[in-house]
C-alpha cells in the first residue's frame, strides 16, 4: 500500500500519545500496584559469591512482629528451577532454584523469602534470619574461571567453560591467515555492564480458586513470560495464569525474563489466601538482573597488499554468570555470533564462542543482544588495520563495503543480506559529518590544548528477535474507537503511537481514533514481545493486516445492510452507485461484538531485517585530567519505512547514550572473592545530560525491506551498536592511534596522553 496520505499517518512525526498520561502521573507501574489485604516480600540474598549452605534459622524472624510466612528452597521443591532454553549449555545443565537449597553462586543469590504485613517488617525479618555458610573457593573472572587449577562451579562439568560454538570455514580461514600480505590482531574487552532500567523490577501475585493465579510484573512481552513461568517453572496449564504488565519503565533485554521472584509471589499468594507483593530496590537489580556484554575476544584480520579483507578469524569467551540465563548461550552465539564481520565483503569467517560461567549474576540480552559486540570488533579491526596500512580509516571501508550489486549476499555464518546501499550511507555520513573540515577542527583543538580524534563505525544488526510471527487483534468498541491489541510490549518505545498511526492510516479515520491495548494474556494471549528489534516490522505489520481483516469483515456485515456492491475508503462504507453510507461506529452499533480483525503476522518466507548505518564521532581529550567530551556525532541509518521519524531519533538518541556509557563509564567489577563492587550508583557510573553531544545529527537512506509489507527494519538497538566502536575509535584517534579498552575512564586516558611523546601543539 501507499503510505504517507495521512497528516498523521505512516512517515509523519506524531508527538507520543501516551506522554500526556505518563508525564501526569496517570502511568500505572507495578509497583504502583495496591490490593486490599496485600501482604510484602523480601528476598534474603547471599553475601558470598560461592558458599555452601549447611543450615537456615527462620525461628527468631517468624516470631517478629507483621511475619506471615517465610520460604526456603524446600517449600518450594515442587517448582522447576529457571530453564535455560538454549540448546548450547553442552553436557551439563545449570538449573537455577527459585532459592537455593545446598549451594549460592554468586552475590545476590535468593535463599529465603520472607512475607509480611509490610515491606519494613519483612525486610527487618529477613535480617534476623541465621544462614551458616560455609564458604567455598570463588572465580569472578573469565581469566580466573579457565585458569587450569580453577575451582568448578558445577562439580559435574569437566571445567568451567561448558561449551564451545563455531560458525564458518576454520580451514579456510587458517590458510588465508597464514598467506595474507597483512595481519591486524586485536585483543578486545568487552565489560560487564548493569542495564539501570529507571523503573527496577517488582512483581505482585494473585491467587483466585476458580481462575488460578494472575501474575503482575513489568515484561517484554506476557505470553512469552506465560509460557516459561506456567509450563516450566509453575508446571501448571497456561490457561491457568494470568500474566498483566502496565506501564514499563525500560527493559533494554532484562525484563524479558522470568525471575525467581515471580513465581515465589504466585506461590505466597495461594498459600496465604492474599495478594503479595515483591518490589525490588536498586541494590536488588545491581545485584540480580541479567547483566549484559561480558566477553573477550581475540581477533585477527587478514588483508591484501590493497587493504582488500581476505579473512576474518575471532575467538572469544563469553562470561555467562553463574547459571546460564533464559536466553543467555544463545548472545554471543546465535544472536551475535553470525553477523561477526558486518557487512564487508569477506571471502572466509571463522567465528567461535567458548561459554564460561563464573561466580557473578546471569549474562544475558542487553540492548543489541550480541550485535554490538559484533560489530565493535570488527569495527575496531578495520581503524586498527588502516592504520598499520597507512590507509585512511574511509578508505579501507570504501574498498571492502558490498555493493548493492552484489546483493543478496551469503556472509558465510548463515545469513543473507538481502537489500541496501552499504557505500552510499558511507559516503552520506562522510559529508554529513564534514570529514573534510576535521583537520581544522583538530588544529583548533590542538590551540587550545587538547587533543583531537575521529572514529567511524559502519554497522548492520540482524534484526527480528528470534521470530518473524507476531500477532494483533483489533475490535470495534462503542463510539467507534478501534481497539488494538498487540502481542509486544513498550518499555518506552512509544508503540501506543506509532501502532496506532499504521492502523489510522490503513483504515484512513482520525489518529484518535485509535486505541493501542498490550499486556495482558486475558486480552491477547499471543505473541513474541518486544526484543531484537522487532516490533515496527512484525508487530506493525500485525496490525497492518488485521486492519484488513477489519475491513474484510466490515464488508461482509455492510452487504447486509447497504447491499450486494460496498466499498470502504477513508472510514467509511459506502454502497456504489448510492450515497448510502456507514462509518465504522455505525456500522459496529448495528452488529455488536461483529465488527473485528485478527492476523498473526508471518511471511511466506521468513526472515530478519538488517537495519544498517554509519556512526562518526568527534571527542576532545584533556590531556591534564584525560576527560573525554563528545564534540560532535553524526549518525546515516537505513530503517527501511520510517513509521515516525521523531521516536525514531529518540530511540537512536536512547542507544547512543547506552553505548557512550559503556565506552566511557560503564563496568560492573567484582573482586576475587566474587563480591560485588559496584553495585550502585555511587560506584557505577552511567552517562548524565552533559556527556551526551550538543547534538546527534540524523539522517537516513532508506531501502525498503522485502520480508514485511511496511517495509520496516528494526532501529531500536542499531544507536548503541555503531556508538560503541565508532567513541572508541574516535578516543583512540585523539591518542595517536594507541588502543585501550573499555571504559576509557580519566586515569586510563591521562596516562596514555601523558605517555605521548609528540608535543601537542607539534601535532
Amino acid at each position: 500500500m501507499k503510505f504517507g496520505t495521512s497528516q498523521t499517518g505512516v512517515g509523519k512525526s506524531v508527538t507520543r500519545v501516551e506522554d500526556a498520561r505518563l508525564l501526569t502521573g496517570r502511568g500505572r507501574y507495578t509497583d504502583d500496584i495496591q490490593l486490599p489485604g496485600m501482604l510484602h516480600g523480601v528476598t534474603l540474598r547471599s553475601p558470598h559469591g560461592h558458599a555452601r549452605i549447611r543450615g537456615i534459622d527462620t525461628s527468631a524472624a517468624r516470631d517478629m512482629e507483621g511475619v506471615v510466612a517465610i520460604y526456603t528452597g524446600a517449600d518450594l521443591a515442587d517448582y522447576g528451577p529457571i530453564p535455560c532454553v538454549v540448546p548450547l549449555s553442552g553436557p551439563v545443565q545449570t538449573p537455577r532454584p527459585l532459592l537455593a537449597t545446598d549451594t549460592v553462586r554468586f552475590v545476590g543469590d535468593g535463599v529465603a523469602f520472607v512475607v509480611a504485613e509490610t515491606r519494613a517488617q519483612a525486610q527487618a525479618a529477613a535480617e534476623a534470619i541465621l544462614v551458616d555458610y560455609e564458604e567455598l573457593p570463588a572465580v569472578a573472572t573469565i581469566e580466573a574461571a579457565i585458569a587450569p587449577d580453577a575451582p568448578k562451579i558445577w562439580p559435574d562439568a569437566p571445567s568451567n567453560s561448558l561449551f564451545f560454538w563455531e560458525v564458518g570455514d576454520r580451514a579456510r580461514v587458517a590458510a588465508a591467515l597464514a598467506s595474507a600480505a597483512h595481519v591486524t590482531r586485536l585483543r578486545i574487552v568487552q565489560t560487564r555492564v548493569a542495564p539501570t532500567s529507571m523503573e527496577v523490577r517488582a512483581a505482585v501475585g494473585e491467587w483466585d480458586n476458580e481462575s488460578g493465579f494472575t501474575l503482575h510484573a513489568g515484561t517484554q512481552g506476557v505470553a512469552g513470560m506465560r509460557m516459561l513461568l506456567a509450563g516450566l517453572v509453575l508446571k501448571c496449564p497456561p490457561d491457568h495464569l494470568r500474566i498483566v504488565t502496565g506501564d514499563v519503565g525500560g527493559g533494554f533485554g532484562m525484563k524479558t525474563f522470568v525471575y525467581p521472584e515471580y513465581a515465589i509471589v504466585l506461590h505466597a499468594a495461594r498459600a496465604l489466601g492474599r495478594p503479595v507483593k515483591w518490589a525490588g530496590d536498586r541494590s536488588d537489580a545491581f545485584q540480580t538482573d541479567t547483566h549484559g556484554r561480558a566477553m573477550v575476544s581475540d581477533a585477527a584480520l587478514a588483508l591484501d597488499a590493497e587493504g582488500r579483507i581476505v579473512a576474518l578469524k575471532v575467538e572469544s569467551w563469553s562470561d555467562l554468570g553463574a547459571y546460564q540465563s533464559i536466553y543467555g548461550p544463545a548472545i554471543q552465539t546465535l544472536a551475535g555470533g553470525r553477523i561477526m564481520g558486518g557487512v564487508y565483503r569477506i571471502p572466509a569467517i571463522h567465528n567461535g564462542v567458548h561459554g564460561v560461567v563464573t561466580n557473578t549474576a546471569p549474562v544475558d540480552a542487553y540492548r543489541g543482544a550480541g550485535r554490538p559486540e559484533a560489530t565493535y570488533i570488527i569495527e575496531r579491526l578495520m581503524e586498527a588495520a588502516a592504520r598499520e596500512l597507512g590507509l585512511g580509516v574511509d578508505e579501507i571501508r570504501r574498498r571492502n563495503l558490498l555493493t548493492p550489486a552484489e546483493l543478496p549476499h551469503d556472509n558465510g555464518l548463515g545469513l543473507v543480506f538481502d537489500v541496501g546501499d552499504f557505500p552510499a550511507v558511507l559516503e552520506k555520513a562522510l559529508a554529513n559529518a564534514d570529514w573534510a573540515g576535521f583537520p581544522a577542527r583538530k588544529a583548533e583543538a590542538a590551540r587550545r590544548g587538547r587533543r583531537y580524534g575521529r572514529g567511524l563505525a559502519y554497522y548492520v544488526e540482524i534484526a527480528g528477535g528470534g521470530s518473524s510471527e507476531e500477532f494483533a487483534d483489533v475490535r470495534v468498541l462503542e463510539g467507534g474507537i478501534v481497539e488494538v491489541a498487540v502481542g509486544t510490549q513498550s518499555n518506552g518505545q512509544g508503540h501506543e503511537t506509532s501502532y496506532a498511526q499504521v492502523t489510522a492510516e490503513r483504515l484512513g479515520i482520525p489518529l484518535e481514533q485509535v486505541r493501542i491495548v498490550q499486556g495482558d494474556t486475558q486480552r491477547l494471549d499471543q505473541g513474541h514481545g518486544t526484543g531484537g528489534s522487532r516490533s515496527m516490522a512484525w508487530g506493525g505489520s500485525a496490525c497492518l493486516e488485521a486492519a484488513d481483516a477489519l475491513i474484510a469483515r466490515g464488508l461482509e456485515l455492510a452487504r447486509a445492510d447497504l447491499g450486494d456492491e460496498v466499498d470502504y475508503a477513508d472510514g467509511l462504507f459506502r454502497a456504489r452507485g448510492s450515497n448510502k453510507t456507514l462509518s465504522i461506529a455505525e456500522l459496529a452499533a448495528a452488529h455488536p461484538g461483529g465488527l473485528d480483525g485478527r492476523s498473526r503476522f508471518h511471511p511466506e518466507a521468513p526472515a530478519p531485517t538488517f537495519p544498517n548505518g554509519c556512526h562518526v564521532a568527534e571527542v576532545e581529550v584533556d590531556p591534564e585530567t584525560g576527560t573525554v567530551a563528545v564534540a560532535r556525532y553524526t549518525v546515516v541509518d537505513d530503517f527501511g519505512t520510517i513509521v515516525n521519524p521523531l521516536l525514531l531519533q529518540g530511540q537512536i538518541h536512547g542507544g547512543v547514550a547506552q553505548g557512550l556509557g559503556q565506552i566511557l563509564f560503564e563496568n560492573l567489577v567484582y573482586d576475587e572473592t566474587a563480591q560485588l563492587l559496584t553495585g550502585s550508583f555511587m560506584d557505577y557510573g552511567i552517562p548524565r545530560a552533559d556527556d551526551m553531544p550538543e547534538e546527534i545529527a540524523f539522517d537516513s537512506l532508506p531501502t525498503l525491506s522485502p520480508t514485511n509489507p511496511l517495509g520496516a527494519k528494526g532501529c531500536g538497538e542499531a544507536g548503541t551498536i555503531g556508538a560503541m566502536p565508532s567513541i572508541m575509535n574516535a578516543i583512540i584517534d585523539a591518542l595517536d592511534g594507541t588502543q585501550l579498552e573499555m571504559p576509557a575512564t580519566p586515569q586510563k586516558v591521562w596516562r596514555i596522553a601523558q605517555s605521548l611523546k609528540v608535543p601537542l601543539a607539534a601535532e
